[in-house]
């Protein structure tokens, strides 16, 4: 038989009978409880600092999000100036090329025989050629065609100083092939003497003058923006 205690003793084992939780620990508090209650956290996890609503109860902020500082370009004014430069190196070169060796600056010439010759054989009026020219006249274009009233034939040339003369000769009637060619303002000048021919010299569109070979069956008519020596060198050399 054992002793009897004393009345205010506690008992060393103070787990209930019955397998009640302890006195001092509220209902749902064991083991189980800490288990299930979302705002415990598990003993091998970390603990989530509080935020939104909770961190403003508890006067807890998070840490702001790290400043990023303006993007530099990794490029200097140096490394762009050599990347335009190796660029335009090999444009230069192609452009070089161009015009030394394929004559990139010169005008496209062409052969008047073939325009001539049709002319020739039409035989719609007569057909005269410039000779004695110097090989700095170059032929850039010749067209025959058959038109309402007549046929043109139509030569231009690029003068040695680099300007543009057009020589026509057609049986279309002066009073309509004038005006046409030369606008209703082309008024004549006075006549000249060339190579035994009487030519009327007459003003153009724009800066253009032209010089005007009137014969009964045909006309002649030299234009162009060129200077009159080279107009009248045209007209003269004409057979």
């Amino acid at each position: 038989m054992e002793p009897a205690q004393p009345a205010d003793r506690v008992p060393d084992d103070r787990t209930p009978p019955g397998g009640q939780p302890p006195a001092d620990l509220p209902a749902g508090a064991g083991p189980e409880h800490a288990a299930t209650d979302p705002t415990i956290p598990p003993a091998d996890e970390p603990a989530l600092v509080a935020s939104g609503p909770a961190a403003a109860e508890t006067g807890e902020r998070p840490a702001p999000p790290p400043r990023v500082g303006p993007a530099r370009s990794e490029r200097s004014p140096k490394d762009m100036a050599i990347s335009l430069l190796v660029l335009l190196i090999p444009i230069a070169l192609l452009l070089a090329f161009y015009r030394g060796f394929l004559g990139g600056d010169e005008p496209t010439t062409v052969d008047p025989a073939p325009a001539i010759e049709q002319a020739q054989s039409a035989n719609a009026f007569p057909v005269s050629q410039p000779q004695g020219l110097g090989s700095d006249w170059r032929t850039v274009s010749a067209r025959y065609q058959t038109v309402d009233g007549g046929a043109n034939l139509r030569i231009g040339y690029l003068t040695p100083e680099g300007r543009g003369v057009q020589l026509l000769q057609s049986n279309v009637p002066a009073e309509r092939l004038l005006p046409a060619e030369l606008t209703d303002e082309g008024q004549p000048q006075g006549p000249t003497e060339l190579a035994g021919r009487t030519w009327q010299r007459y003003t153009a569109r724009g800066n253009q003058q032209a010089l005007v070979l009137l014969e009964p069956a045909r006309t002649v008519i030299i234009v162009g923006d060129a200077r009159d020596n080279e107009l009248r060198q045209l007209a003269g050399a004409l057979r």
